[in-house]
């Protein structure tokens, strides 16, 4: 995948195009709780929890074109819809566009700053829930292409040109947490990182109102960690769940228009709890 400048929307351009029944808004949830988008979301949004929509329903398995299709056909959205996505913490909207992605919708893009921008300006807000047609979407074809399972990060430890590139927060990547801090610590069995790991934390890719950072300074930061394509052949980002990592892989391919990142889905949550493969602490 290569790069594409109109991912990312700015919050004028969707207020623009709210009523556009060409533009279809979606609001990926953190938690399933749904007391705050019942409380106020953006006009037209539809919420999904973020599992409801980027998982199957019973395997730990991704979306699939068919299931893509009859979710988003379900609340009338079709394959030229354009679906913008957004969510109450940024990295699960990068999540959902990765999930979409790879499911096969191609007109997909990620309001920048995603709620929190469009919170701190005070642009409108509704409790209102809206209600669409069912239409008709023949599922695409999928595209995996981006995606790197746990095999084959183990059989490449230490592989020339490849980067390994851990986007979690620095207590995770010493080992001092499994999650980051300060909720009770969860989700693997074992602390530490991945052999030969880098470490990119993922906030510094983005500014406090969760809008990106400019390319050259993205670049920077990447640079820093050792993965541009200058530096690295491939490079493999994982975080704990994947979230963050796809927040890294946002940046690097649709802003920079690189094509060397994929991102290890199972992350530290899969890696740390699997006998016998091996961690790195200091």
């Amino acid at each position: 995948m290569t790069g594409n400048p109109d991912t990312l929307v700015t919050t004028d351009w969707l207020a623009e195009r709210l009523d556009d029944p060409s533009v279809r808004v979606i609001e990926i949830g953190a938690t399933d709780d749904d007391s705050g988008y019942r409380a106020g979301h953006i006009p037209g949004a539809v919420r999904f929890f973020w599992k409801d929509l980027c998982w199957d329903e019973t395997d730990r398995e991704f979306v699939t074109p068919e299931q893509m299709a009859q979710r988003l056909g379900g609340i009338g959205i079709g394959p030229d819809t354009t679906v913008v996505i957004y969510s109450d913490r940024v990295q699960y909207g990068t999540y959902g566009f990765w999930a979409l992605t790879m499911a096969g919708h191609r007109e997909l893009k990620l309001l920048d700053g995603s709620r929190t921008k469009w919170l701190a300006e005070g642009r409108p807000l509704t409790p209102e829930v809206p209600r669409f047609d069912a239409v008709h979407y023949e599922p695409p074809p999928a595209d995996a292409s981006s995606r790197v399972g746990r095999d084959d990060v183990r059989d490449n430890l230490g592989s020339a040109g490849r980067l390994l590139l851990d986007v979690r927060s620095p207590e995770e990547y010493s080992g001092e947490r499994v999650m980051p801090p300060p909720g009770f610590d969860h989700g693997a069995e074992r602390s530490g990182r991945i052999p030969g790991a880098a470490h990119l934390y993922y906030r510094e890719l983005v500014n406090d109102d969760d809008t990106f950072l400019p390319p050259d300074d993205l670049r920077k930061r990447f640079s820093a960690a050792g993965a541009t394509p200058e530096q690295a052949t491939e490079v493999v980002t994982y975080c704990r769940l994947s979230h963050r990592a796809t927040l890294a892989w946002v940046a690097a391919t649709q802003i920079l228009g690189w094509d060397h990142i994929r991102i290890y889905d199972g992350s530290w949550t899969e890696w740390g709890s699997i006998v016998g493969f091996p961690i790195e602490k200091p």
